[in-house]
C-alpha cells in the first residue's frame, strides 16, 4: 500500500475513531483541548489508491524554552497499523512531516501490547523471594509481532530510556493492569476477584455505602478527596482547573467520554475517580480518597461499580493504568500492583515511549533540561 500524509481536520480524526473497536483516549481530538499548554495537529495517512484514510496521530509540540523549534509527542499513538510489514512507509513521512513543522525530536508510544501475565501468574511471582519484577516472571501471552516492531523501530533509528521505561520511568506507563470483559458474564468476572475484594464489596454494601455518578458541578469535591489522596501518597496534585478542562473537553466531543463517580456513606464521600471511554475500552483514570471512612470499604464498591456500568456499555476491557513492575513488597508502589491484582485481571506490557532526535544537539539540550527539573 502507498501511504500520503497530510494534516487533517478534527472532524475527520474523530469520525476516523469512532470506526475503530477503540483507541487511546490521548489519541481523541478533544485531546489536544485538555493539554492546553501544547500547540497541536491533527495527522492523517491515506491509501494513496482509493484515497480512504487508514491512520491518524494526534500530535502535541511543545515549544523548547528559548527557542523557536518543538518536541513533538503523539502519547500513546500514532493511531496506524504497527504491525504492517511496511512499517517504514508509515513512520518515515510523519517524521519528514514533523521536522517541516520544526520539531526537534520526536516522542511516541505504540500502542502495542508485548506481554501479559495473569493475576495468578503474579501472585505466585509476589511469593517466590527470587522474583523482584514482572520482567522475572514468565509471561502467560507473548506477542511475537512485537518484538518485530522494536527491531524495525531501532533499525529506523528510534531509540528508548536507558531502563526501557521500566515503571513510570516514562511520561505514560509501560505496565498497565486490565480486567479482560469481552465474552465473559459479570459472574465470571466477578468469581475471580481475590477473597478480599469480594469480602470488600459485601461489607461496603452491608455498610450502605451508595456509589453516585457526579457532573461538571461536582469536580470541587473531587478535588477536596483528591487533594488530601495527594498529601498522604506524596505527589503533587493537578490544579481543579485540569480536570474542569479535561471534563469540558471531552464530553463536548462525546457526551459519554468522561464520567465521575463518588463512594459516599451516610451522605459523606469517601472515595471518588474518573472514568474515560473510547469505544471499546474503558479506563479508571484518577483516583482519590479520604483518610477516614476506609473501613467501610468505598474504594473496592466504587471499582465494581465502574466496572459493571463499563460492561453494561459493552467494553472489551477495564483499564486501571499504570503500575508499577516492582514485586519486591518492600516497593513504595507495590501497594498499587496489590490492590489491582485483587481484580482477577492482568498485567500487560506496552512497547514503551521512543524517541526520535531529528536535531540530535537539541534532543540533548532538551534530557539535559528535563533531567534539572
Amino acid at each position: 500500500m502507498s501511504l500520503t500524509l497530510r494534516t487533517i481536520s478534527r472532524e475527520q480524526h474523530l469520525a476516523y475513531i469512532q470506526s475503530l473497536p477503540s483507541a487511546s483516549h490521548m489519541q481523541v481530538p478533544a485531546w489536544a483541548d485538555v493539554k492546553a499548554e501544547w500547540r497541536s495537529e491533527n495527522l492523517g495517512w491515506f491509501d494513496e489508491r482509493t484515497g480512504e484514510l487508514v491512520g491518524v496521530g494526534l500530535v502535541l509540540y511543545r515549544q523548547l524554552p528559548k527557542i523557536k523549534r518543538y518536541l513533538a509527542y503523539l502519547p500513546e499513538g500514532p493511531v496506524i497499523n504497527w504491525f504492517a510489514p511496511n512499517l517504514q512507509d508509515w513512520i518515515e513521512p510523519m517524521l519528514a512531516h514533523l521536522k517541516r513543522q520544526g520539531a526537534f525530536s520526536v516522542k511516541m508510544g505504540p500502542p502495542v501490547i508485548i506481554r501479559r501475565w495473569e493475576a495468578t501468574s503474579i501472585k505466585k511471582g509476589i511469593q517466590d523471594p527470587d522474583v523482584k519484577r514482572l520482567r522475572d516472571l514468565e509471561a502467560d501471552f507473548i506477542e511475537p509481532r512485537a518484538f518485530e516492531v522494536a527491531d524495525k523501530l531501532r533499525r529506523m533509528g528510534w531509540q528508548q530510556g536507558e531502563d526501557g521505561g521500566a515503571g513510570f520511568g516514562d511520561v505514560q506507563p509501560r505496565y498497565v493492569f486490565q480486567v479482560p470483559l469481552a465474552n465473559r458474564s459479570l459472574e465470571e468476572v466477578h468469581k475471580n476477584f481475590n477473597q478480599l475484594w469480594r469480602r470488600n464489596i459485601k461489607k461496603a454494601e452491608k455498610a450502605g455505602v451508595e456509589v453516585v455518578q457526579g457532573g461538571y458541578h461536582d469536580l470541587e469535591e473531587w478535588q477536596r478527596l483528591y487533594e488530601i489522596t495527594a498529601v498522604r501518597d506524596h505527589f503533587r496534585p493537578r490544579p481543579l482547573s485540569y480536570f474542569q478542562r479535561m471534563w469540558s473537553a471531552l464530553n463536548s466531543e462525546d457526551p459519554n467520554r468522561m464520567r465521575l463517580y463518588f463512594a459516599r456513606h451516610n451522605g459523606v464521600n469517601l472515595s471518588a475517580a474518573t472514568m474515560l471511554i473510547v469505544g471499546g475500552h474503558v479506563w479508571y483514570s484518577y483516583g482519590a480518597s479520604d483518610n477516614i471512612g476506609r473501613e467501610v470499604r468505598p474504594s473496592n464498591a466504587m471499582q465494581w461499580t465502574m466496572l459493571r456500568d463499563a460492561y453494561a456499555l459493552g467494553a472489551t476491557v477495564y483499564d486501571l493504568r499504570g503500575i508499577s513492575d516492582s514485586l519486591d513488597e518492600s516497593d513504595h508502589l507495590f501497594g498499587l500492583i496489590q490492590f489491582k491484582v485483587g481484580t482477577g485481571g492482568q498485567a500487560a506490557e506496552y512497547l514503551g515511549e521512543w524517541d526520535f532526535p531529528l536535531n540530535k544537539l537539541l534532543h540533548k539540550a532538551l534530557d539535559m533540561y528535563m533531567s534539572r527539573r
